[in-house]
């Protein structure tokens, strides 16, 4: 096997040199041809005159390196027919051409527009590979002058080119130096021999699509141009052209070994003579002295490359993880005979075993849960233009949400961002740019098994493999993402296998296949978990998709987590996914939105809306209220008390830290206020073991009617690794008492009953309830003499759709109870009396349903009105309930709100275990949670009480009997409702000038196994049975 993979990199490697001798066929259309005079790819390294500066690892401070980035003179247009010919030429005027960024996308900047589509090609409805079109294919040429450095004679320069989307031609000087496709990989060539000291001119030409964009059919933004960084670098004639650093743990995973291929190259036409290469490897903290050195001479002939192997076990290194992600530093450095060091450069490597062992992944001998999510590089204004701060402030974010690992979705990401997961400790699960999803699975459509695809199948791995090579954070390979399965990537997978077979490999459409070490399906449900659980397997279960976070969505995860807890060959699984894929725009009065498919270009653009909005953080990185979800049931730590005893007893989930460097902090709350609490450090508790510890109450009296809960936290106690001081890691809720009756049901004597043509009133002393004779609803609730309602408390039984609704067709399948609240007939009205208080009781029919409601008011002598509601579904087959309340609307003054129950973020039915019951306060103002498409949103669970008041206190507080669900919004929820999935952004709402409340009894979950088809999980559904509930509103005056 190992000679005929060989062979198919060296037919790889030559194809396009046989093919582009005799060819009509555009390079950018013939799959054969995938570079020309490209450099072999290598590992991620910088070229550095000293060892010193080696060291300190900035290119930029290097005298070797020049930067290609900034202002470049530029000429879009629509079609390769109208490219500027000659453009390339030292002589060409290009005065009239326009001033041009690198790296950038064109399409944000006005040349072209972007298309955001999921599975089609965004080209055509009926693609025939290699064929892209001619009529509108957009081409942007580039030119730009450099000064060659005086230092640089005599040295081979390079160009490198980070990312170029999708295919381009270069020229230096005038000259053709070469061709490349494939994005998300850096393109380098060699062009010493095109240079001249002084000013240089280099030139490219960019197609935005290529037969090599039928491999880069992924779901997200299909835009184009040059997307990282460009630069010249420069290098002796003998140098290091590459290296591979195997630094596996060894002898029961105690000692590291490390072992070190490296390759010499000599570019001139002399033999070399004698040079040594020296390898020295510093500790994670002390860089003043290594602590391994290793050296061999070599002496590589004119042209010609040599290998070295340099080997040694060091002896209880300290390993690499995400939890712990110690790094040591080496440094190779090449010498002359004279001594005299002619390159060096430095990595940060890590000890580190990853391995799929006994049906289990394992990270140095451990089995690890993958508490993953996707991540495309996207950022608001720059498209796939991603800076290093960006970089951090996702791990920083991942960090301190309990994220551990990144699925490179679906294409190798900048290479910083693997020098950052390295240093701050992120798993990796690096991915090919592979897609052909838009061809569909079938074996005979497959690019997976169309020959002339395999070159770039062959291509796109292996570059991705030799780059990323001596990452630790890069614990497995995968092979590309929603491309079919075929002989390709029986060839892909092999190569791997040969070149590097110290990581496991994954591909998805491999299934359960032989080409995939780890089975990794894309929304499987919990019962598929559970089936394949209850088999003896070989192989770990790891969903490389799940959780589809579009939207209102992420409903269950709980569910997923209890049951990948409580199955070892269940290892986890990486969220659909990171971040929403909006941009910024404006209105035409100044508003931003964040912009979707079909947002730009002609009205005709193929589009898939916000189907690119699954983040649980927004494009601004601000947090959806999901990820306080992801966060508390990913965390490291678990909580019980111990019932006999009262003990708190935390246990450390960790795999490989201990809980030194943490305090554990709790709290005793009446009511939702602290009436006790305390802080203690903890010790050294080794992964998998307990701690227990009482809470002091010595101080602490309990008093009947109050509602206790004990809360504890953990937290750091310094910052580490981008998480600060003071930092919540982990956090449980414990009840310790029943939930009380918060309003007084003692009925005394003092309300009145009047009745006019219009309305049966109840009064009692300066509150006035008036209950309608033609509706049985409330339409007025006076207090001296104002009414503090807009409009009718009324029956609602609708919710906006989420995302997820429309994927399942809620719309349509329970569009039945859509008006059914506003479309009913009064059938009976009456008043009686109820432990001696009059009751007003109204008799509903509901056409739309075939369903009663019956609604009971009764004030009480305090001014509070007592609503009863009872609820008989009608007969026939009815499905199930979106929501079971009633609404109303409030003046806008009543902005205020402060609500006792499951905050602070919104919750739902099935996603409410990051939400602590406790006494929350903010504006109305905040309640529309900022989805890039509006939607049912804001609503919070098991509340006992909530008020609404104006600056001077007035308002309306509502109590539970004994809990409710509440919303409080500017927005009506027929205002969220779309008719169409991805219609309306939040700048097409109108904010209403009142308040509309929401008064729920239940509402369904909001789902989140996918977004195209998953029902809300049953038990989280609302059946149509007769229910029961009832609330309280009580006046506040001033």
């Amino acid at each position: 096997m190992k000679n005929g993979i060989i062979s198919v990199v060296l037919i790889w490697f030559s194809a396009s040199f046989a093919i582009c001798q005799k060819q009509t066929t555009p390079d950018w259309e013939n799959p054969a041809v995938v570079s020309i005079n490209i450099e072999k790819p290598h590992a991620s390294f910088f070229p550095y005159e000293s060892a010193d500066k080696a060291l300190l690892n900035r290119k930029e401070s290097s005298g070797n390196f020049v930067s290609l980035n900034g202002t470049w003179k530029f000429k879009w247009v629509e079609r390769p027919s109208d490219a500027p010919k000659d453009f390339f030429k030292p002589g060409f005027n290009d005065a009239s051409w326009d001033d041009f960024q690198v790296p950038a996308n064109w399409e944000l900047h006005g040349y072209g527009y972007p298309i955001y589509v999921n599975i089609p090609y965004e080209w055509t409805k009926s693609p025939d590979p290699p064929k892209v079109p001619h009529d509108y294919n957009p081409v942007g040429s580039y030119r730009r002058t450099f000064t060659l450095p005086d230092s640089w004679k005599d040295k081979q320069v390079f160009i490198y080119l980070g990312d170029v989307k999708s295919a381009f031609y270069i020229w230096v000087n005038g000259e053709k130096v070469g061709y490349h496709e494939g994005s998300k990989l850096p393109a380098e060539f060699n062009i010493t021999k095109y240079l001249k000291p002084g000013r240089n001119l280099v030139s490219l030409q960019v197609y935005r699509w290529s037969d090599g964009s039928y491999l880069e059919c992924q779901d997200f933004w299909r835009i184009s141009g040059i997307e990282r960084d460009v630069y010249l670098y420069a290098v002796p004639a003998v140098h290091i052209s590459d290296f591979f650093c195997h630094t596996p743990l060894i002898n029961d995973y105690t000692d590291g070994l490390f072992q070190l291929d490296a390759r010499v190259r000599n570019l001139s036409d002399k033999p070399a003579g004698l040079y040594v290469l020296k390898a020295q490897l510093y500790d994670p903290v002390d860089l003043r002295k290594p602590v391994l050195t290793l050296e061999k001479q070599v002496a590589p002939a004119a042209g010609a490359e040599d290998s070295i192997r340099l080997e040694q076990t060091i002896l209880r290194p300290k390993p690499w993880t995400a939890e712990t992600p110690n790094l040591y530093t080496l440094l190779l450095t090449l010498t002359d005979a004279k001594g005299n060091i002619s390159m060096a450069t430095s990595v940060r490597i890590g000890f580190r075993t990853s391995e799929v062992k006994g049906g289990q992944l394992l990270v140095n001998g451990k089995p690890v849960y993958l508490k993953g999510v996707n991540r495309h590089e996207h950022d608001e204004l720059n498209g796939h233009v991603i800076s290093e701060e960006l970089m951090i402030r996702d791990i920083q974010l991942m960090k301190q949400n309990n994220i551990n690992a990144v699925r490179t979705c679906h294409y190798p990401n900048a290479e910083r961002w693997y020098e950052l997961c390295d240093q701050y400790g992120i798993y990796l699960v690096d991915e090919a740019n592979i897609e052909s999803h838009g061809m569909g699975y079938e074996p005979g459509k497959t690019l997976a098994n169309r020959k002339d695809f395999l070159p770039a199948h062959m291509d796109r791995t292996i570059r991705m493999v030799e780059r990323d090579k001596n990452h630790p954070s890069v614990i497995i390979w995968s092979l590309g993402n929603e491309a079919g399965f075929g002989e390709n990537f029986k060839a892909t997978y092999s190569w791997i296998k040969q070149r590097d077979n110290s990581r496991p490999v994954q591909y998805e459409r491999a299934e359960l296949e032989p080409y995939t070490d780890i089975y990794c399906p894309m929304y499987a449900r919990i019962h598929d978990l559970l089936q394949y659980a209850n088999k003896p397997q070989k192989r770990p279960l790891i969903q490389c998709e799940y959780a589809h976070s579009m939207g209102n969505s992420t409903g269950n995860f709980q569910d997923y987590w209890d049951v990948i807890e409580s199955n070892p060959q269940l290892q986890g699984g990486f969220i659909w996914d990171w971040v929403d894929q909006g941009f910024v725009k404006t209105t035409a009065d100044g508003r931003k939105f964040w912009a979707f498919g079909g947002d730009y270009g002609p009205r005709d653009v193929p589009s898939d809306q916000n189907f690119c909005a699954n983040g649980i953080v927004a494009p601004d990185r601000s947090p959806h209220p999901a990820l306080a979800e992801v966060k508390k049931v990913y965390q490291n730590i678990g909580f019980s008390v111990l019932p006999v005893t009262g003990e708190v007893e935390l246990r450390n989930k960790f795999i490989f830290r201990d809980l030194s460097g943490l305090d554990a902090a709790w709290e005793i709350v009446s009511d939702g206020k602290p009436v006790a609490s305390g802080t203690l450090p903890l010790p050294a508790v080794k992964p998998g073991e307990v701690f227990r510890f009482k809470p002091e109450t010595v101080n602490f009296t309990r008093i009947a009617g109050k509602e206790y809960f004990l809360n504890v936290f953990v937290k750091t106690q310094k910052e580490e690794n981008l998480i600060p001081a003071g930092h919540v890691i982990a956090y449980q809720q414990f009840a310790l008492s029943d939930v009380p009756v918060y309003f007084t049901t003692e009925s005394k004597p003092g309300t009145v009953v009047t009745q006019d043509q219009d309305f049966i009133t109840l009064s009692a002393g300066n509150v006035k309830a008036r209950i309608g004779k033609n509706d049985g609803l409330l339409q007025a609730f006076e207090v001296n003499g104002r009414n503090m309602l807009v409009s009718a408390l009324e029956p609602e039984f609708w919710r906006a759709p989420t995302d997820n609704d429309f994927g399942n067709a809620m719309p349509y399948r329970l569009k039945v109870w859509r008006y059914a609240g506003a479309h009913r007939e009064l059938k009976n009205l009456t008043v009686n009396e109820k432990d001696g208080v009059p009751q007003v009781a109204a008799d509903l029919y509901h056409p739309d349903v075939s369903s009663q409601m019956k609604i009971m008011y009764q004030l009480k002598a305090d001014g509070s009105l007592a609503v009863d509601v009872s609820f008989i579904p009608g007969s026939g087959k009815l499905p199930e309930i979106p929501r079971l309340g009633m609404h109303l609307c409030l003046p806008e003054e009543f902005n205020a709100i402060t609500w006792y129950g499951r905050g602070p973020q919104e919750n739902y039915i099935d996603r409410l275990t990051a939400a602590f019951v406790g006494l929350y306060s903010d504006k109305v103002e905040n309640q529309l949670t900022n989805y890039v498409s509006p939607q049912e949103c804001g609503h919070r669970c098991d509340t006992r009480w909530m008020t609404l008041t104006n600056g001077a206190g007035e308002g309306i507080q509502f109590f539970g009997k004994p809990l409710f669900g509440f919303s409080a919004l500017n927005y009506t929820n027929e205002d969220l409702t779309q008719e169409k999935r991805g219609s309306m952004h939040p700048t097409d709402l109108t904010k209403r000038n009142f308040v509309f409340v929401n008064i729920d009894y239940k509402q369904m979950g909001v789902g989140g196994d996918d977004s195209w088809g998953a029902p809300v999980h049953a038990k989280y559904c609302i059946l149509p049975q007769p229910a029961e509930w009832g609330f309280l509103m009580k006046p506040l005056t001033k």
